[in-house]
């Protein structure tokens, strides 16, 4: 197999029996995930802050938390602990811009199980989606 068919087939993913949890404030992020995870056949719930993804999560089955750090009402770093207090199991895979030092350990501290750094490449998103989605 090529370098290229297995990009191509981390690419082709069918999680039709998954509900992933985007959270996510910025309009060109959310058009991002929405383009990528579309094909997937996922089921796609959004937040806009920590507060609604605490809400969302709290009513909902749900396989796999996107979760921005930057946040309006609440961070991502209370919301992904608030997560982890319900149900430590769920993959919380944290993104954001910040990609000082540091800022993977506190993710990591708040309970979060992987992170991608911003901006996100389609190839590395649906890796790390894979890791969890594809047990």
């Amino acid at each position: 197999m090529s370098v290229s068919d297995s990009i191509n087939n981390s690419l082709i993913q069918d999680w039709a029996d998954k509900v992933i949890l985007v959270v996510e404030d910025v309009d060109t992020n959310k058009i991002f995930f929405d383009a990528a995870l579309r094909k997937t056949n996922a089921k796609i719930l959004w937040a806009k802050d920590g507060k609604e993804a605490i809400e969302l999560f709290k009513a909902n089955v749900i396989d796999l938390v996107l979760m921005d750090l930057q946040l309006p009402i609440m961070d991502g770093y209370t919301a992904t602990r608030e997560i982890k207090a319900i149900n430590k199991a769920i993959p919380v895979i944290a993104q954001t811009a910040h990609v000082m030092s540091g800022e993977r350990e506190k993710c990591m501290e708040a309970g979060c199980d992987d992170y991608l750094a911003k901006p996100i490449r389609l190839q590395i998103l649906m890796d790390t989606l894979s890791k969890y989605l594809n047990k």
